[in-house]
């Protein structure tokens, strides 16, 4: 039997494979057509510390090779998922990574701290929130403010956190390092890339938030660069998505560096992606005779 387990921060895997947050729910509506027990981890959706309502709609666009996206991070706020989403989760043998998302550095804090006593395996901190306390830009996209905020989490921190890094960014190894330096037990990358669409028939914005963040196949070869320059320039595991819908896509993540991967957008058209490329992998791993899937990790010099 091959040996497909990884392990970040001291946390085993079955496999690498996981599902990006936002285009899983909390697993549970994907779960008639996937065995949740196959996956490496089921990453939930961002979790605030009190309801947000979203953007306004439109909110979702078709793109060539892709979408775009501005939902805004709906969620039902930590309280509801809590009593809902874990207890539905912890029934399955899968890891469970919590996507954490917030306004201000208090926010990510106080979600932190009630997840605390719940039984999840880590939390991934989505930094690609707008920070309202440096006039909306992006905490990922300041290399102080992402050490500064994964130092004031990992302080409070039960589980291994993952900082996932936004592409929105000048040089993605610069952030990396940033949130290493803050103590951060892994990252993840990438998150969507900021695009516009325009309906040239209505004359007006396709998304009525104007821009939103383009994921699908479109954005690969992008995260596939960044995922290989932040295994340059950082020690910690790095998990690696962006346009992910095959086992080709995946395996080119592990080659540039990747320890786990994680699909987003393919599951919207295609639920049962990860288990075809869990799948995929294994074979993958047979017809070359590699016995342990870590010999492949950052294979690609």
């Amino acid at each position: 039997m091959r040996n497909t387990k990884v392990t970040i921060a001291g946390v085993e895997f079955k496999n690498p494979v996981m599902t990006a947050s936002g285009t899983f729910g909390s697993g549970e509506e994907y779960s008639e057509f996937v065995d949740l027990n196959r996956l490496g981890a089921v990453v939930t959706k961002g979790v605030a510390n009190v309801p947000w309502p979203g953007n306004p709609t439109p909110r979702v666009a078709e793109i060539q090779g892709g979408m775009m996206n501005a939902i805004g991070l709906q969620n039902p706020g930590v309280e509801v998922f809590c009593k809902r989403d874990i207890p539905f989760l912890k029934k399955y043998d899968t890891r469970v990574i919590v996507n954490v998302c917030g306004h201000a550095p208090e926010e990510y804090l106080a979600v932190v701290e009630r997840l605390a006593e719940e039984p999840i395996d880590m939390m991934e901190i989505n930094i690609s929130c707008p920070n309202v306390n440096a006039g909306f830009l992006a905490f990922g996209q300041d290399p102080n403010h992402v050490e500064e905020l994964t130092r004031e989490i990992k302080k409070i921190a039960r589980q291994p956190i993952i900082m996932k890094l936004t592409p929105n960014v000048t040089d993605i190894a610069e952030i990396a390092r940033a949130a290493e330096a803050g103590g951060a037990d892994a990252v993840s990358l990438i998150n969507t890339l900021t695009g516009m669409k325009i309906d040239v028939n209505r004359r007006t914005f396709a998304l009525a938030n104007k821009t939103g963040g383009v994921s699908g196949p479109a954005v690969k070869p992008i995260a596939v660069r960044m995922v290989y320059q932040v295994a340059g320039a950082v020690k910690i595991p790095i998990i690696g998505m962006g346009g992910i819908a095959t086992w080709e896509d995946a395996m080119e993540f592990i080659l540039a560096g990747a320890t786990a991967v994680s699909v987003g957008t393919a599951n919207f058209y295609h639920p049962t992606a990860t288990v075809e490329i869990i799948e995929g992998i294994e074979r993958y791993m047979e017809t070359n005779g590699v016995e342990d899937i870590r010999e492949l990790i950052g294979a690609v010099k």
